[in-house]
């Protein structure tokens, strides 16, 4: 039996709309017995709204609809990182956290979210593809591109379209318990819980360069990850110092030389695991880690789960 006062999602559809992201929300927390909420799908105004990859959306309410809400989804939009969506619609989702709404955004949903200033000094992350520009385009907000989700109470975060359902049965967990999560997660035939703490499985964790310099000791690098790399071996391969190597690696990359190296043997580790069969020691010592143990620690640092774990979701 439903409650007298259901729960309210607005959904807000921006220009540039992905449907996925839409749908989520949109789904997960559909009006029936088992889930005690109320969905409105909104947009700047009423009426259409040209969305991304084919779709436009004809929705039925404007911005007051968050007026309404008791949580405001934000659904990634193409191209975020151009320009912020309209003032009034920054004012209204300021309005409804002022008034006490969560305000939850999907992938790229986060550029809108950040538009606000309610980010600023949060956590926060976004798509994989789109964590860079993020934090250059808002550098107040503290960027985890490692993460599915983002829980700061008040506003939330999720990576790309299927952390958006993580994101979304996280909050049903919250508000409802881990009963009605995982009977939600059945019903959308998803996994009922990954930690918001899991990092995104980005094709390639070491970033592409900011620029040139040194892109031949980069690739001789990669090509010798199963040997001892240190600071002073790849600055004496670009032929300058190790003072100047870490200076200007950093400024190509965003990573210093070390870290980059770790992230590139970590990368060849995640290769290794998803076409062989080779055991995790073996792994370790072809990619430079040495050891399992080793090799195992870096991988739950770097990649929030564990070898074993890695291999059983990549293989079928």
């Amino acid at each position: 039996m439903l409650p007298d006062r259901l729960n309210r999602v607005a959904v807000l559809v921006l220009e540039g709309a992905k449907p996925l992201d839409v749908g989520i929300p949109a789904q997960v927390f559909t009006t029936r017995a088992s889930m005690p909420y109320e969905v409105r799908v909104c947009g700047p105004a009423p009426g259409l709204v040209t969305g991304g990859d084919g779709l436009s959306y004809h929705v039925a309410d404007g911005l007051d609809a968050l007026d309404w809400a008791d949580i405001v989804f934000i659904p990634g939009y193409r191209f975020p990182d151009r320009e912020d969506p309209p003032q009034a619609v920054a004012d209204a989702l300021i309005a409804a956290h002022t008034r006490g709404a969560r305000l939850a955004a999907i992938s790229t949903g986060a550029f809108a979210l950040a538009a606000t200033g309610l980010l600023d000094g949060k956590r926060a992350t976004t798509h994989w593809h789109y964590t860079r520009q993020l934090a250059l385009k808002h550098p107040s907000v503290l960027v985890d591109e490692n993460v599915l989700f983002v829980d700061e109470g008040s506003v939330l975060t999720s990576a790309g379209a299927a952390s958006g359902i993580d994101l979304c049965l996280h909050i049903l967990r919250g508000d409802l318990g881990v009963a009605a999560s995982n009977h939600a997660a059945r019903r959308l035939v998803a996994a009922p819980y990954r930690s918001g703490g899991q990092a995104q499985y980005v094709p390639r964790s070491v970033p592409e360069p900011l620029g040139e310099r040194f892109a031949a000791t980069r690739e001789w690098a990669l090509h010798r990850l199963g040997k001892p790399l240190t600071l002073e071996i790849l600055a004496r391969h670009a032929a300058v110092s190790p003072r100047t190597f870490s200076r200007r690696f950093a400024e190509d990359t965003g990573y210093p030389p070390m870290q980059w190296v770790m992230r590139a043997r970590i990368d060849l580790a995640r290769e290794l695991l998803e076409l062989s069969q080779l055991p995790v020691e073996q792994i370790a010592a072809q990619v430079g880690l040495g050891t399992g143990a080793n090799l195992r620690l870096h991988f739950q640092r770097i990649l929030g789960t564990t070898p074993s774990q890695y291999r059983r979701t990549f293989v079928a």
